[in-house]
């Protein structure tokens, strides 16, 4: 049976706006888009007052910070993760479970239909990675968590207390098991994972280096943070004589297969390199504002190729986690580094989405409304007081007040509707979240 959803404003994200228009879904792919009615039989939901997009994908997260939000409120990066470090040490499968919960709910009811999870405290005997994917199949959502890993100790110079790293043995060990029960390749796939060193305060070079040669070996992606504070662009330059890019370089860290979160504090030279490369960023405005880190150079970065997809980042250092919101944010942010013409509504829309697919590797099955792509789309009610009377459908979700979407799709399956999260009850999420968060 298609579905047909007509008689709304449709942004495909690949070049056309249809003021009135359909988008027709048939199993879990997209079978047609265009303007004014469907000429084709089917189940039609008329979707008047409405903005149709493709799904939101969020690029980079840390969802068992969902359970530490409000804490270090005036604190650095690094002072806010030495508070909180010890904290996270005490993480276990129910409070990973609890917060995955709400981190994955609160992104679902913001039209996001594909996130990211670095997910790198991994206390002793807890199978945390097996926890969130698990949340993740019962909510519906598409994704994609990043097996992370720390190595290098406070004990070493490093960063994290020496409670909550591993060895290395331990680390390829997990690499493996994780690739080997959970990653899946194939086509329309709903869960997929990536390898992801937490940072370069966090690990040594050798973990660094090995990771890359094992995922390439493997195929699949690389994920860390990157040149996110001065502070650690010091870190760098004191403990391996270069730049955080640099650093990554020389390690093989640049590449279409990588994407990385922040990069606040590049170079020129680094912005080109990361074009010519085509390696991703995940732009995370309101956590960078949250912790002053700084505004990442995103119009550079994507006018030398380089994709740039938004991510909400950990709920410790964005305590909203939607991701509808931050693409006012972004907007704001690059407009605020570079004049009001730095970055327009549509293009905010394209990080949100097309973007965020390339980062993730998914350009030739998400990030769009074209035909033969996954049916994962959101529908936004633009005819309320907060946003009737803007002129532009794209413009008001954008600019106007934070968007909460009337309707979310994912593979095909409806997981909002009226503005509702079908597949969870949010009150008794809350609840657990609040028991875990006080505990």
């Amino acid at each position: 049976m298609k579905l047909i959803l007509e008689g709304a404003a449709v942004a495909t994200v690949a070049g056309d706006v249809y003021r009135d228009g359909h988008v027709v879904v048939e199993d879990n792919r997209i079978v047609a888009v265009g303007p004014g009615r469907y000429d084709g039989e089917g189940e039609r939901t008329v979707l008047r007052g409405c903005l149709i997009t493709p799904g939101l994908i969020n690029c980079h997260h840390h969802l068992y910070q969902w359970a530490t939000r409000g804490l270090a409120q005036q604190a650095t990066l690094f002072e806010w993760l030495v508070e909180l470090y010890p904290v996270w040490a005490r993480i276990d499968e129910r409070v990973l479970r609890a917060a995955a919960r709400a981190g994955l709910a609160a992104l679902l009811r913001s039209g996001c239909t594909t996130a990211s999870d670095h997910h790198y405290v991994f206390p002793a005997g807890q199978d945390l990675l097996r926890v969130e994917i698990e949340v993740a199949r019962e909510l519906g959502i598409r994704f994609h968590p990043c097996r992370g890993s720390m190595d290098l100790g406070v004990s070493q110079g490093g960063l994290p207390p020496d409670s909550v790293v591993e060895d290395r043995d331990a680390i390829f060990a997990a690499y493996t098991a994780a690739l080997d029960e959970f990653h899946d390749p194939s086509p329309g796939a709903m869960c997929r994972i990536a390898l992801a060193p937490c940072s370069p305060f966090s690990v040594t070079r050798e973990l660094m280096r090995e990771t890359a040669v094992f995922a390439r070996e493997r195929g699949v992606r690389l994920h860390t943070h990157m040149a996110e504070t001065v502070e650690e662009e010091a870190f760098c330059l004191e403990r391996f004589g270069m730049r955080p890019v640099e650093y990554l370089e020389d390690l093989g860290w640049l590449g279409d297969d990588v994407w990385l979160a922040h990069c606040v504090h590049l170079s020129d030279r680094e912005i080109a390199r990361f074009g010519e490369t085509r390696t991703g960023v995940a732009h995370c405005p309101s956590s960078n504002a949250r912790l002053g880190a700084g505004i990442a150079p995103v119009m550079p970065l994507v006018r030398a190729g380089a994709p740039v997809g938004l991510g909400v980042d950990g709920a410790a250092s964005n305590e909203a986690g939607e991701l509808g919101g931050e693409l006012r944010q972004a907007l704001l942010a690059a407009r605020l580094r570079g004049g009001p013409a730095a970055m327009t509504c549509a293009q905010a829309l394209e990080l949100a989405t097309l973007h965020g697919a390339r980062c993730l590797g998914r350009e030739d099955e998400l990030g769009t409304l074209e035909v033969g792509k996954l049916a994962d789309l959101v529908w936004w009610r633009l005819d309320g007081i907060d946003h009737a009377g803007i002129d532009d459908p794209v413009a008001a979700l954008v600019l106007g007040p934070r968007p909460m979407p009337e309707g979310v799709m994912v593979d095909g399956e409806f997981v909002v509707g009226n503005s509702e999260l079908w597949s969870g009850d949010v009150e008794e999420i809350a609840r657990e979240l609040a028991e875990v968060a006080l505990r």
